[in-house]
């Protein structure tokens, strides 16, 4: 009877350390995904039409400068660990040069795989 259950617990140990093996994958790989969704700067916020974020400027890894246009107006805004401070409306709107294309994700994922060197 001895000689039947050692390799039941033999088993049952091994499908225990690949599931937790398995889990280890899967968290890693969704901390993967979204150090990538960041450094790529895929998750921008959505611009209405009455508002939208122009332009930012950092200016230390917590603090950074917004220009944000609310319908007609522009305003300069701080933002920072002490949240947001609308520092100015500006009297004359900020003429901004027109946007780059917007790029897809698979060219961006191509661009970064890509090596120097190498042929496409």
């Amino acid at each position: 009877m001895s000689e039947a259950s050692a390799p039941i617990g033999a088993l049952a140990a091994g499908g225990l350390m690949q599931l937790t093996l398995s889990l280890i994958c899967v968290v890693g790989l969704i901390f993967v995904i979204t150090w990538l969704v960041k450094r790529l700067n895929l998750a921008t916020p959505r611009n209405s039409r009455a508002m939208a974020v122009l332009d930012e400027l950092p200016l230390s890894p917590r603090e950074r400068l917004v220009l944000v246009r609310v319908g007609d107006a522009q305003v300069l805004l701080g933002v920072g660990s002490n949240g947001l401070t609308a520092l100015t409306p500006l009297p004359a709107p900020i003429a901004m040069p027109p946007a780059a294309p917007a790029v897809s994700f698979a060219e961006r994922l191509r661009d970064l795989m890509h090596r120097p060197g190498e042929g496409r």
